[in-house]
Parts: C-alpha cells; structure tokens; sequence
C-alpha cells in the first residue's frame, strides 16, 4: 500500500505539503528548512531519492542518509524544538527511496535559528518579517486549544510529585534525557508546556501543562468539564456493574484507563518471538493514549470508555481532519494535540504518530480474531470487538469510585445534608467531594435536592430515588 500512496504522491507533483529531494549520496542542505517549514504550516510529505521533476533517482548511501537524518532532526541545534519523525524505506522501480510524513507542529520552529513558512512548492524565511512571526504564533495558538496560556496559574498550582515523576519515567526512557538535570519550570519550558501568548504578550503555563500536572482544583478552575467516565456494563445494561469516574491529571488518568481494562479484561497468553507479552494491555495502552492525546479538550462533551460483552467502544470530543472510518492501510496521521502526544511519547506512554491505528489493528485481531473500527467525526470513536476469551466470568470487585457512589445512594435514603453525606464516607475535602462525588450524582438524576429552586440553601438536603 505504501507504494501505491508514494506513487500517488509523485502523480500530484511538489506543492504546498510535497517536496522532493534528489539526496542520492547525502542529504542536501535544502531538506532541513523543508522540514521546519512543513512542521510550521500544515505539514507534509518529503520524498528523498526524487527529484524535482518526480523522476525516482534512488538513494545509494541509504542507512547512511537515513542514520544521519533521523540524528539531524533530533539535534536542537539544528531543528528547535526537536521532533521526532519516522523514516520509511520503499524499492520502486528497484531504487531505494525515504518517506518522511511531517505533522503539522503546534509550536513554531527554527531551522539554523531561522524561522521558515511554506509557500506554495518553496521554504521562505521569515525571521526578520515580525507581520508573518506574529501571525504564525496566533495562527498555532487559534488551531490548538492545548496552547492556550493561563498567565495567573504559578507553579506552585502544579503537583511537583507529577513533574518529578514525569522527569523519572523519561530518563527511564533514554538515560541521557534532557529533562534530567532540569528544574521544574525548565522542564515545563523544554516540554512547551509554559509559553508566550502573542495576542496579549503574557507568558505563562499552557492548557496543557495545567491538565499533564495539574492539582486537581486548578484542573476544574481552568477546565470544569473535565472528565474520563470508565464504565463496566455486562449485566446491569441500564446502568453500570462498574465505574470509575476519573476527574484528575493526564497522567493519572492514563493509569487508571490502564487499570480499569486490566480488571475487566482477560489476558491471554501470547508470545512475540521469543517473549511474552500482554496483547490485552498493548490494547488498552492505544485506546488510553488516544483519548487522552487526541481529545479537544475545550469541549464539554464528556469521553467515555465501556466495556461491554461483545467490544469496548471508547468516544471523545474531536476535532475532526477528515470524516468516517479510518482505513488503516490508507491514511495520513494528524496531531491533535502534539505538546501533549509529544510529552507522552517522551514519558513512554506512546509511540511515533500514526502507530496507535496499526497497534490496534494488529493486537485487535490477535485478541478477538476481529478488526477494530476507528471513526473519525465530531465525536472521534473506538470500536473494539470482543469475544468469549477476552470477557472473564466473574465480575471483579467495585472500583474505590463505584464503592462510594453506592454508599451515599444507600446512606440518602433519607435525606441528608452535605456535612452528614461528607462524615459518612470518611472525605474531609468539600471541594473534592463536590466536584467528585456529589455533582456527578446530581447530573445523573441518582441524588435529588429537598429545596430544588434554591440549590445552595443552607438547609439543603439530598435524597436518593
């Protein structure tokens, strides 16, 4: 199939998201402003071993090139920030060529120190034009809501615990790291996760960095909607056997996906090779990445995950690149949110853009012996059939979250005040329980209210049905 795509591409010729370079000995000094202009406009595709007129010429010194790409492009002195970018090699007509698909970035970046936009099949250098700087900082920031600065948040609104963690799990990636021996305001700095805001001149922490290391009172202040709802539906099909209402940082959230699939999800033994490994968690790591990375967050419609006996169906809010199912032999990656699917590929959490479609596609039809169904629309969708093997029998113990929801239903069959509910379940935070516990109840329908036109009545009280 990628032939097939990559002589389509030569069909179309250079434009606007096409390039080629000849590059049959090395790579040309040309390539890497290519790359910073793609990364800063709407991405695209560059073809090496191609010349300009589209005549395939072939890479001779081909792991060369390619060793001597990939260490370019992850070099900040050269690309600002880095990025991580995959190389595909691909015989046509029994010459070698490289494939490099190129995400539109939500950062700008500099090649050489210089700033390049692309117009129409050519790089042009804008350093020293403020207009067209300006406007490509305003541009990215309109495009990706993760980008958003909230110049009152501080540092010390942050858990320090997360961002340690973070720094923990990427030197357990790669030792070397830079965010090893980075303070904590470097690191977020580093991870662009604390910017500039160009149409107010303010500077300061991102929606992003807010919702990867967040506390969780400054998560609801800058994002009240925010929440993953995890639901188990088996046997009770009108409600729930088992929910975790997740309402806190990315990083937890992650875990807790992770969590609640390895509970209510078998796994079988497989062998890759000669190791072992959990078909089942590579599964559930895809469909947690994807929710948490690819979600447009400014958008209250609240993500889901449920398991049920015959498929998982995972949905969020989206901001839709194109329309319908994903064909996963035939389509173009594109980044949603790339500060936040950067900082999880950093941390271990995901891999290169683009691999989540074919990890699902490979490990779903090891699982299941079926095919996964991915639906790109407003609301961005997972389908992920189930048979037999994958759903054990017995019904797993209640999440912390499920358990305390039964609880103060039990408790409200009398009516109850907020004060009684609160001693009853052992939570000191008012705050907490509010956000977590109460108002999900009431938006449900599960908790009523005694005085329901005044719903901050001193003498309120709750009741369940």
């Amino acid at each position: 199939m990628i032939k097939t795509k990559i002589k389509n591409i030569i069909k179309k010729g250079e434009g606007i998201t096409i390039e080629f370079k000849e590059c049959k000995q090395n790579i040309t000094k040309e390539v890497y402003p290519t790359v910073c202009a793609f990364l800063n406009r709407n991405g695209g595709e560059l073809l090496l071993g191609v010349d300009d007129k589209g005549k395939i010429k072939g890479v001779e010194n081909i792991q060369q090139v390619k060793k001597d790409f990939v260490t370019t492009i992850n070099n900040p002195q050269k690309i600002s920030p880095s990025v991580y970018l995959s190389i595909e090699q691909v015989e046509i007509n029994k010459k070698q060529i490289l494939y490099i698909y190129i995400p539109r970035s939500s950062q700008v970046h500099k090649c050489n120190n210089k700033i390049y936009d692309r117009n129409e099949d050519g790089d042009l250098d804008i350093t020293n034009n403020n207009t067209l700087v300006t406007s490509l900082y305003l541009n990215k920031q309109a495009i990706y809501t993760e980008n958003k600065v909230f110049p009152y948040c501080k540092i010390t609104d942050l858990r320090k615990d997360l961002i340690n963690k973070a720094r923990i799990l990427a030197v357990n990636q790669n030792s070397n790291h830079p965010w090893k021996n980075l303070t904590n305001i470097e690191l977020l700095k580093s991870a662009k996760l604390y910017t500039k805001d160009y149409q107010t001149n303010k500077e300061g922490i991102t929606l992003a960095g807010i919702l990867l290391f967040g506390k969780d009172e400054t998560i609801f202040s800058a994002l009240p909607h925010h929440k993953t709802d995890l639901i188990l539906r088996r046997i009770n099909l009108d409600r729930y056997d088992d929910r975790d209402d997740v309402r806190t940082n990315l990083i937890e959230s992650y875990e807790r996906i992770i969590a609640f699939g390895q509970k209510h999800l078998s796994d079988p033994f497989y062998l890759e090779g000669t190791q072992r490994i959990s078909i089942r968690d590579k599964i559930l790591r895809e469909i947690a990445s994807n929710t948490l990375i690819h979600r447009e967050y400014l958008n209250p419609y609240p993500a889901k995950i449920i398991i049920e006996k015959n498929r998982i169906y995972a949905e969020n809010a989206n901001k839709p690149h194109g329309h319908g199912v994903i064909n996963s032999n035939n389509f173009s990656p594109y980044p949603k949110n790339p500060v936040i699917a950067n900082f999880f590929k950093e941390i271990g959490n995901a891999d290169e853009l683009g691999s989540g479609v074919r990890n699902l596609e490979k490990y779903t039809k090891l699982y299941s012996n079926s095919s996964p169904k991915l639906i790109e629309e407003d609301i961005f969708k997972v389908i992920i059939p189930l048979n037999e093997k994958a759903t054990p029998q017995a019904t797993p113990q209640a999440t912390p979250q499920a358990d305390r929801e039964k609880a103060i239903l039990e408790f409200c069959k009398n009516p109850k005040s907020r004060e009684e509910i609160q001693t009853s379940i052992g939570i000191k935070d008012r705050e907490y329980f509010r956000l977590n516990l109460l108002k999900p109840l009431l938006d449900k329908g599960l908790l009523l209210l005694t005085i329901p036109d005044n719903p901050n009545n001193p003498k309120q009280k709750y009741y369940s049905k």
